[in-house]
């Protein structure tokens, strides 16, 4: 077993620095948090591999298809858009207020196994689906194993 030297001022730099990282990415405004100071704010996604595709879905409740913007560049798969507040209300009259408003936009680097330029985007039920078929190339290939089962007719 090894002695070390406790320092109490480590323990602190540590605290410090913990919490300047948790700060720098928290967000000071609460309307950030809504993004309904005109800041844009991130969208739920999943990703998933099916069968020789994979498959992108991203939940945009509300959002007009013609409002949303897929492009692939470099790997990077961007979906960003906007969404307005369809009446006018005096800011103080609301009791409660979630519904995001502004523009959003979410990045994912794709995988090199991937062919982007036949990605198909279909936007259902607030459900924004990309489909990303892999390359034929980088596809993985199923290999037989055999064993090599006669013997010689001396070997007994």
């Amino acid at each position: 077993m090894v002695l070390q030297r406790w320092d109490p001022l480590f323990d602190f730099g540590r605290m410090h620095r913990s919490m300047d990282r948790f700060w720098r990415v928290f967000p000071r405004n609460p309307a950030y948090i809504n993004g309904r100071d005109g800041t844009k704010w991130s969208i739920p996604l999943d990703a998933y591999e099916e069968g020789d595709n994979l498959v992108v879905r991203a939940s945009l409740p509300g959002v007009n298809p013609e409002d949303i913007d897929v492009t692939v560049e470099d790997r990077i798969l961007t979906i960003s858009g906007s969404t307005k507040v369809d009446e006018k209300r005096d800011e103080d009259g609301y009791l409660l207020r979630e519904r995001r408003t502004g523009s959003f936009y979410r990045t994912v680097r794709l995988p090199e196994t991937v062919d982007a330029t036949k990605g198909e985007p279909h936007y259902e039920n607030g459900i924004l689906t990309i489909t990303l078929p892999k390359v034929e190339a980088k596809k993985a290939k199923h290999l037989t194993v055999t064993t090599n089962k006669a013997l010689d007719s001396n070997e007994k």
